[in-house]
């Protein structure tokens, strides 16, 4: 005995309805999604003051390099003019001993923002690895390593590298080593409280599991994951360094004459601020404007990386 199959109808698709978005939708989607980086690129572009900072910088260094290259006047060159108010042939004046400022300021910025720029990257160096290695390790090595931080906090900073200074001699060298012997701390702190709250991720977890090493985990996960805060450390740390390099050279605790940096230009401007203001006034108009470009910046990019202000 058989059974005849029943043919099953065909349905057409008009019967179909599409719930959601369609293939045409999901790669329109995927066009307009961004990387972080680019969404923190996009979100700092977006900052007025933060791109004022930027261009205010990229200004400041690019005088810095060139001026004293293609000027006529060399930064301890004696014209005979002396204390000569701003001209045409002198646009920032002449000052006691003859020298032109325009140019002296400008190799004051050169060795301002190399002693500023240079503090801060050994601080990055050394803080990166001191906070990765205590907050990754933990236990009593992460004691340890935070109570030799908390005692180098203990001395006030400026204290510690006037005494320095005293004994090592006024330099160039000298003063970035004393800038540095306690800078790094501030970081050291940033990158531990960043790497305690990511190292019992589960990428993390993984990478030990397989076997990565301490190295391999601190290069590859930790730090890249705590960039930002890394960033937005550094580029305030910089202007804290050249704001302290402009106030001990103020003091005479700067590089030797005939050299010259903003704090050296500044204080030798007081003490003809009522014959000869301008020696005083440009200086310390450019140390002003170029902490307020970093701090811009470095506000610009701490806005950019909070993840609490992402759309």
């Amino acid at each position: 005995m058989t059974q005849s199959v029943k043919e099953i109808p065909k349905i057409s698709n008009d019967k179909f309805k599409i719930v959601g978005g369609n293939h045409a939708d999901t790669e329109k989607l995927s066009e307009k999604s961004v990387s972080f980086w680019k969404e923190v690129m996009l979100r700092f572009s977006q900052n007025k003051l933060a791109i004022v900072g930027l261009i205010i910088l990229a200004i400041v260094m690019l005088l810095a390099i060139f001026v004293p290259v293609f000027s006529p006047y060399s930064y301890r060159e004696q014209l005979g003019v002396y204390n000569a108010p701003p001209s045409a042939k002198h646009w920032f004046g002449t000052d006691d001993l003859g020298r032109d400022v325009f140019v002296r300021v400008w190799v004051g910025a050169r060795i301002s923002l190399f002693i500023g720029l240079t503090a801060a990257v050994i601080d990055l160096i050394i803080g990166v690895a001191w906070g990765a290695i205590s907050g990754l390790v933990g236990g009593r090595i992460d004691d340890i390593m935070m109570r030799i931080a908390d005692v180098l906090t203990a001395v006030p900073y400026l204290l510690v590298v006037i005494i320095l200074l005293v004994v090592l001699q006024p330099g160039l060298i000298p003063m970035i080593i004393a800038l540095s012997i306690t800078g790094w701390v501030n970081m050291a702190r940033i990158v531990r409280g960043e790497v305690l709250a990511i190292k019992n991720q589960e990428y993390v977890l993984a990478a030990r599991t397989l076997g990565a090493g301490t190295k391999h985990i601190i290069l590859k996960h930790l730090v890249p994951n705590a960039l930002g805060a890394i960033l937005v450390t550094m580029t305030l740390t910089i202007p804290n360094a050249i704001f302290t390099e402009s106030f001990l050279s103020y003091l005479g605790l700067g590089v030797p004459a005939p050299m010259a940096s903003w704090g050296t230009m500044a204080s030798e401007g007081n003490n003809a601020l009522e014959t000869a203001p301008w020696r005083l006034i440009f200086p310390a108009a450019f140390i002003s404007i170029t902490i307020f470009a970093f701090n811009a910046v470095g506000d610009g990019l701490r806005d950019a990386l909070d993840p609490k202000l992402r759309k």
